[in-house]
């Protein structure tokens, strides 16, 4: 699948989840305390040195949260881009749609 898209966006407050649907056809759910652990900003990642692919969690659902995490509100940043805002006060973090791709728990994504 080149340049996937989001075709639906879903926040589960209540289960603890954020559901992606891309291109109408790949659906991904995103456990939200590991969607936190993951957070791509600067500070969440310890400094600049670590930004980049390389630095990028292969598997979500390994990771560790260091307690359960909630997200107060969501917002769309233009059209490339979702930003959280987390029930422990950060929302610096930007998760691209590549970068949501790329942490999709799913085995089986369409390539």
């Amino acid at each position: 699948m080149n340049s996937p898209r989001p075709t639906a966006i879903t926040l589960n407050k209540q289960q603890g989840y954020l559901e992606i649907t891309w291109n109408g056809e790949q659906v991904c759910q995103y456990p939200l305390s590991q969607l936190r652990e993951a957070c791509p900003c600067v500070e969440c990642r310890g400094g600049h040195q670590f930004m980049g692919k390389q630095f990028d969690p292969e598997n979500i659902l390994v990771l560790k949260p260091k307690r359960s995490y909630a997200i107060q509100s969501i917002e769309r940043i233009g059209n490339y881009a979702l930003q959280p805002n987390w029930d422990d006060g950060h929302h610096t973090g930007i998760y691209t749609w590549d970068y949501l791709w790329h942490l999709c728990p799913t085995q089986e994504k369409s390539e």
